[in-house]
């Protein structure tokens, strides 16, 4: 499908909203590949370097949006895309709004049942990538929402990162987007937990991280492994490490006895004793997903997401 086309009125292929350090570099990457490019952003003075490189700056979301067909979003968080769109919502109307601000799963269906309404086309997109990587292939931006915009815009949204598409429900690229940051910030969490644990003996951070990436490198490739167990559902397959060796409350009392806070391992620990104090001790460690597939009624409201996350 061809990328949509502008009349005679617009300036630009495209209008970036928001100029912080990914807005800037999604910016840079679209100009560097030739495409015409306005930006706006809240704080005046950011927009100079991209002026220098060809940038339109508008004076005004209301005259960025005027400039394109195509408007991305890309702002601090849920509540800055609905004040910054909000009053202009009639000069949407028509055309491509790419939101690419960092939300929830259910603030990104919000946005696109709102943009229904005023009749925009809404495609949600969820960054897989630092501002450094766009514009380079290992980058990646997971999209919802609207196929058909999605396939229009598609060579435009390619010079950004590998572009993966993950349906029309809009609020599946944010849920991929933050389970995949999910591992990774448990994962860093985990690190340095037991980086405070060494330390109290001595050793460096730097000198612990030596030894400690090559082995989480090599146990992610058991990963596929609990996964397969996990879709086929059966925690009683032969070779799974069974929960009861799994038991990791001597990691608890250790990091306890160093004086060190045992709150990361100790979340893991109560996970499985959730799955043993049920029988199912014997079964595999993979098993511990049943425990998060029905958190406790407590644990759900403790962490109910507020309005706004930050992008």
């Amino acid at each position: 499908m061809s990328e949509p086309t502008r009349n005679p009125a617009q300036l630009t292929d495209i209008s970036m909203l928001g100029l912080g350090a990914m807005g800037s570099a999604l910016a840079t990457a679209l100009l560097d590949a030739g495409r015409s490019v306005t930006v706006w952003n809240r704080t005046p003075g950011r927009a100079a370097e991209l002026e220098s490189r060809g940038a339109h700056v508008a004076g005004s979301v209301r005259e960025a949006v005027a400039a394109s067909p195509v408007v991305v979003a890309c702002l601090l968080k849920y509540a800055s895309v609905r004040d910054t769109l909000g009053p202009v919502v009639e000069r949407l109307c028509g055309r491509t709004l790419v939101n690419v601000t960092t939300t929830t799963p259910d603030e990104s269906r919000q946005l696109a049942a709102w943009a229904a309404e005023f009749g925009i086309t809404y495609l949600d997109g969820a960054v897989m990538a630092v501002p450094t990587m766009i514009g380079t292939r290992e980058g990646q931006i997971f999209y919802s929402g609207s196929r058909k915009a999605y396939d229009a815009v598609l060579p435009m949204l390619d010079i950004w990162a590998t572009s993966e598409f993950h349906g029309e429900d809009a609020g599946r690229a944010s849920l991929v987007d933050l389970a995949m940051l999910s591992g990774m910030y448990q994962m860093f969490a985990g690190f340095l937990h037991g980086a405070a644990m060494v330390a109290t003996t001595g050793m460096s951070a730097s000198e612990f991280a030596a030894r400690q990436a090559p082995f989480l490198s090599a146990m992610t490739r058991g990963l596929a492994a609990y996964a397969e167990v996990v879709d086929g559902g059966d925690y009683t397959v032969p070779g799974q490490q069974s929960l009861d060796f799994s038991d990791l409350s001597h990691l608890v009392r250790a990091s306890a006895d160093q004086g060190v806070d045992p709150t990361p391992i100790a979340a893991v620990q109560e996970l499985i004793g959730r799955q043993i104090a049920a029988g199912h001790g014997p079964e595999g460690l993979a098993r511990i997903y049943e425990s998060l597939r029905a958190p406790r009624p407590t644990t759900r409201a403790a962490t109910r997401p507020e309005e706004g996350t930050a992008a």
